[in-house]
């Protein structure tokens, strides 16, 4: 049963982070709505490369935190609780 519930919960995480950042940049073009998508990017500005001579590998990752995610996660996480 605790299995089943670690998984459920990163679902609902991940479907709030996902529907919240999306929902954020449809608000950005309307004005009252626009602090949805109001947040911090990090990670790495250009990305990795490892070069083996036969193989190259790129690494790269970046993380948008907008004001939308926030309300989704903690949306989902009040979901998860009722469940």
């Amino acid at each position: 049963m605790r299995n089943k519930n670690f998984w459920i919960l990163l679902i609902l995480l991940l479907s709030g982070i996902v529907l919240g950042g999306f929902l954020g940049s449809l608000a950005e073009g309307i004005s009252w709505l626009s602090w949805l998508n109001f947040g911090q990017s990090f990670g790495l500005d250009s990305p990795l490369i490892l070069n083996l001579g036969v193989l190259i590998i790129t690494f790269g990752l970046t993380i948008k935190i907008t004001m939308a995610s926030i309300i989704g996660v903690a949306i989902a996480l009040l979901i998860f609780r009722l469940l």
